[in-house]
């Protein structure tokens, strides 16, 4: 047996990927799901729908394969961060939707908390920022507005988890309610210092001990699969964020090590050792995969609209079929044409951290057309990834000499070369660019002896693609201003207008 399985869990879709022991991917498969738009602001999904199109890849997958659950080693488990999920103990029904990472629905309530003067312990024990992004408020609020929550979560008859964590039960038949240190670190509820759930938070946000999971390593035996869904017993050995398994994934192991990942949103992670640092610039420190089994943290900067600002010009406005015909779209010009396209369409992440800011578009002329809005787009991924790494770099004193990159609109070629640019510096895209899923497999894998170690499976690694600056840096700065200035612009927006 040399195959494993990853579940990836996302934000748009849940995927399946097998690979081989050379980290060959050997098949996937991929299923969509719905978007749940309920209120401005507010995004959900539905857990059981997301459960089914899970098992569905997985299944789909093995097929493709022409591969039985006796053929696979292990299994791990990648997962969309911070959405979450509420659920009842006894007949395993979540009591609401689950609430997603990007839902803004609790930045008031956030704004309470910072009033407050909850922010500097928050900070201080988790490394994050109070937001809506992270799952804390979101419990809060189902709590309180789910009718009988909040008696029923006091009586210890309900269960709270990431994605992770409901997979791992449901696959379990309700025998293990587990998450990893990884995914754990992205509550507000978890003191990435001393690794444990901390008392002091729980009673800030009023969230009941009770309702939380065990808190594993990222790699190492968790369970067997108990259910009869065509997985039969396949051990699930690896868990991981999936920016954390990116990281992990692109073999980000050392300190000063960094990815960014382009997927609904972007995600750079910098490895800074096993010493917890806060940062200055309002980035967030996390917490890693470690195979020594001891707290390892990393600088990240989350922007929230990424490769989602291309399928909003598929999907609301209709300017391209498929997202891959962007690149084509913005390639028909030679630049923007002094076009700034800021996507804070559910507000700005690091390092900005404003909810109230608003999508913006700016710099239209009689003569602009499609392909400026198309390459605008583009760049707007490229300028929030540039942000975030000058506030990450000065928080780390370390200059990033070469940055590794990731997730689905990493294979944009043009998107890689503008960020080149901006950044000054190489931008390295491997062969295999779901590093993400391929993270998940190498911590399952090592647990299970597949892989010796990072070394052994770095000598399996296949060429990658180097895009280097062709921009004169002064014509970078510039743009970089130009940007600067569109996104103070759109700043505060909702805020000043409700």
């Amino acid at each position: 047996m040399s195959f494993i399985v990853a579940l990836d869990q996302g934000t748009t879709s849940s995927r399946t990927i097998i690979f081989g022991q050379e980290g060959n991917i050997v098949a996937r498969a991929q299923n969509e799901f719905k978007q749940i738009y309920t209120n401005a602001g507010w995004v959900e999904h539905d857990p059981f729908e997301i459960l089914t199109s899970q098992l569905a890849s997985a299944v789909q997958a093995l097929g493709h394969a022409g591969l039985r659950p006796r053929d696979i080693s292990a299994l791990g488990i990648t997962n969309q961060r911070e959405t979450t999920i509420v659920w009842d103990r006894e007949s395993g029904q979540p009591i609401y939707n689950a609430i997603v990472w990007q839902d803004r629905r609790t930045a008031d309530l956030c704004k309470r908390f910072i009033a407050d003067g909850a922010e500097p312990i928050v900070r201080d024990k988790t490394g994050l920022l109070i937001d809506s992004y992270f799952s804390a408020t979101k419990i809060a609020w189902i709590l309180e507005n789910v009718s009988g929550a909040r008696a029923r979560a006091e009586a210890g008859k309900l269960g709270f988890g990431t994605f992770d964590s409901w997979l791992i039960w449901n696959l379990t038949s309700g025998r293990k309610h587990v998450t990893d240190y990884t995914n754990a670190s992205r509550t507000m509820l978890f003191n990435i210092v001393e690794g444990k759930w901390d008392e002091e938070l729980l009673r800030i946000f009023k969230i009941p001990a009770s309702m939380l999971p065990e808190v594993v390593w990222s790699s190492g035996k968790v369970a067997e699969i108990t259910t009869t869904l065509a997985l039969g017993s396949i051990p699930i050995t690896g868990i991981a964020g999936d920016q954390q398994a990116a990281l992990f994934g692109q073999l980000c192991v050392k300190p000063g090590d960094a990815k960014n990942t382009y997927g609904t949103g972007c995600f750079l992670l910098q490895h800074i050792g096993d010493k917890f640092i806060a940062s200055n610039k309002r980035l967030i420190t996390t917490l890693t995969c470690s195979l020594q089994k001891r707290l390892e943290y990393a600088f990240e900067g989350s922007v929230f609209i990424g490769g989602a600002v291309v399928q909003w010009l598929r999907d609301n406005l209709n300017l391209i079929r498929s997202s891959s015909e962007i690149e084509q779209l913005a390639l028909l010009v030679e630049d923007s044409d002094g076009v700034v396209f800021v996507p804070a369409f559910v507000g700005l992440g690091a390092p900005h951290w404003d909810p109230y800011a608003s999508g913006l578009l700016i710099g239209l002329r009689r003569g602009t057309k499609p392909g400026h809005i198309a390459r605008a787009a583009l760049e707007s991924i490229a300028f929030q990834v540039a942000d975030v790494a000058e506030a990450m770099e000065g928080d780390s004193k370390k200059h990033t000499s070469e940055l590794r990159v990731d997730g689905g609109a990493a294979v944009n070629d043009l998107l890689m070369q503008i960020q080149s640019d901006l950044l000054g510096i190489p931008v390295m895209r491997p062969a295999i660019t779901e590093t993400t899923a391929l993270g998940a497999a190498y911590l399952a894998g090592i647990a299970v002896g597949l892989w010796k170690d990072v070394e052994e499976i770095r000598s399996h690694a296949k060429a990658n693609r180097y895009f280097t600056p062709k921009t004169d840096q002064k014509k970078a700065a510039e743009a970089r201003a130009r940007w600067r200035n569109a996104v103070e612009r759109c700043k505060h927006w909702s805020e000043e207008t409700t």
